[in-house]
């Protein structure tokens, strides 16, 4: 298993946060640099709950969103990944005078070769993730 850990500052309160990171609207793909039209579909959403694939031509994913706005927290359950494969991301929010601190969790439980090779560069990849996070979240 290959994971991961780290926080941002968001200039945003929680629930604007957990707005960006809940919209399924076709502006996703304009909020999110990572993402494009092509390779972006919302199979099934519910109050609080989306199954979406989402990523570009190199990664993309399929993943169940859950949120919880009373505990300021987002779950994504990957249920496949290129190149990574199976695992999740956790988001849990908390409010602080300036906006709010952001703990993001990220595993993934890889079972092909090319997966586990790929999976093994995730624990040093944090400031990847992290710079991708910045723009949305309005992080600092």
């Amino acid at each position: 298993m290959a994971s991961l850990h780290f926080h941002l500052h968001s200039s945003m309160n929680p629930s604007e946060v957990m707005g960006v990171l809940t919209d399924f609207s076709p502006s996703r793909v304009e909020e999110w640099p990572s993402i494009d039209a092509e390779h972006f579909e919302v199979h099934e959403r519910g109050d609080t709950w989306a199954e979406v694939t989402e990523g570009n031509s190199s990664s993309f994913e399929r993943a169940r969103y859950e949120w919880d706005p009373s505990a300021n927290r987002v779950t994504v359950t990957t249920r496949d990944s290129t190149p990574f494969g199976p695992g999740g991301w956790v988001f849990q929010m908390t409010p602080q005078d300036d906006g709010t601190r952001v703990d993001v969790r990220l595993e993934r439980h890889p079972s092909s070769a090319k997966a586990k090779v790929m999976s093994s560069i995730i624990p040093f990849a944090g400031p990847v993730f992290r710079k991708s996070f910045k723009e949305p979240l309005k992080a600092t």
